[in-house]
């Protein structure tokens, strides 16, 4: 007997159960974008190695420990996407949709990075995200921001915390970082291993450390939003106006510096406490020369992505996910004659009654087999037809989450008593 081949680790299964949940979010950040004029994208999931490298930053985490990258046939060092915003800059800019353009985009799908699997955090993640290119005003970042609020307030999320910074443009982030390195290095004795190599790679990291032991210097180390250059300290201001304007509460988060090499400006994070140390559910910010840097023209963008399976969890743990939708009516033909006409009568009902939640019992059985499982399908009704009521052209409607009397339909009537019964309109 051969083996089983079990699933790699921190690749999971979405079973059945757990779909209706995703679908539910999935719709409403896609309805939701799509109203605010986001035009959906749909991306590769490989790209060129160089494309992370050159936009993630070649000494990150991502790019050098957690991406899944090889060689193909023809040598070429290709990897599985760990972000999305670097392929939709490239795909901007092969498409041209950036000249002369102000594109908003929207994209989902998995992402992939090698990470030690733990709850809210795989090597195979989900991810939906929202882009807009050419707008360099604060306006565009109130607008992605005030877009998830709504997300969260038609998911009847009530908890999620946002929370802002400003890293200010490249020349004084890289000023901050000398002060920076400066400040750390005095502190050289108080460092963790992981904060005393990132000291000399990416020390703005070492501002997100969650190790308690490190508490005290990091309460210490220089506010970046006190060197933040003028044009960038306006752009701020003005950002927490628009959203103060629009009633969004908000926390100025000055340890907020995000992951990723190519964020200037603003960053932000909707964050909850009731995920343990997987907090943040979606986060974005500005990255106005990533667009340059990979080979484009000078363009702003600001963008955005949520965390599926995170969300997910939340609406399961908040009791907001929905169930799986039962059907409506679960068709019980009897053997011989009946089974033959089923499936036509089934496919006649369909399109009589659109969006019917019609099941057709399929498999055979004895009658007894049949209505246990019409009842176990969660159907409000059974429509039975046996010979009698084949050659009679009349089903049996029969309750099953009440004690109504059934009743015998003729199939000419049967699509308005299914309306009536289940709602929906019917086609003449």
């Amino acid at each position: 007997m051969s083996r089983t081949v079990s699933p790699i680790r921190g690749i999971n299964d979405v079973l059945p159960e757990e779909t209706p949940a995703w679908q539910w979010l999935e719709d409403v950040v896609r309805e939701t974008v799509q109203a605010y004029g986001y035009r959906e994208i749909r991306l590769p999931i490989m790209e060129r190695t160089e494309l992370f490298a050159r936009s993630i930053g070649e000494v990150t985490d991502i790019v050098e420990k957690e991406m899944y990258t090889f060689q193909d046939r023809n040598g070429d060092s290709l990897s599985l996407r760990p972000e999305a915003t670097a392929s939709c800059v490239r795909a901007g800019i092969t498409h041209g949709l950036f000249h002369n353009l102000q594109p908003r985009l929207w994209y989902a799908g998995p992402m992939f990075r090698y990470e030690r699997p733990q709850k809210g955090r795989y090597r195979q993640f989900y991810q939906m995200g929202a882009e807009a290119f050419g707008l360099p005003g604060p306006d565009i970042d109130a607008e992605l921001i005030l877009v998830c609020a709504r997300m969260w307030k038609r998911l009847g999320l009530q908890d999620l915390q946002l929370e802002l910074n400003s890293l200010g443009t490249p020349a004084s982030r890289a000023a901050y970082r000398r002060i920076l390195v400066d400040y750390f290095t005095d502190h050289h004795d108080a460092l963790d291993e992981d904060s005393r190599r990132r000291l000399g790679q990416n020390p703005m990291r070492i501002l997100d450390s969650k190790n308690p032991e490190m508490a005290d210097v990091l309460d210490g180390a220089p506010d970046i939003t006190a060197h933040l250059d003028p044009e960038s300290a306006e752009h701020f201001d003005a950002l927490c106006g628009m959203l103060d304007d629009a009633g969004l509460a908000y926390r100025i988060n000055s340890r907020l510096v995000r992951g990723l090499d190519y964020y200037t400006r603003t960053v932000f994070e909707w964050t909850t406490d009731r995920l343990g140390a997987q907090g943040a559910v979606c986060s974005g910010g500005r990255y106005d020369g990533l667009v340059e840097q990979l080979g484009g023209r000078p363009t702003p963008a600001i963008g955005w992505a949520l965390g599926v399976e995170r969300l997910v969890e939340l609406l399961q743990d908040t009791g907001l996910a929905p169930e799986a939708a039962a059907p409506d009516v679960y068709l019980v033909p009897l053997a011989g004659k009946p089974e033959r006409r089923a499936q036509s009568l089934a496919e006649s009902l369909r399109d009589a009654v659109p969006g019917l939640r019609l099941w057709l019992h399929c498999g055979g059985g004895g009658m007894k087999a049949r209505m246990k499982k019409a009842d176990r399908s969660g159907a409000e009704y059974a429509l039975i037809m046996g010979e009698d009521e084949l050659d009679a052209d009349s089903i049996v409607v029969k309750p099953l989450r009440s004690d109504q009397p059934q009743e015998t339909v003729s199939l000419g009537d049967l699509p308005e008593r299914l309306r009536a019964l289940c709602g929906g309109p019917v086609e003449e």
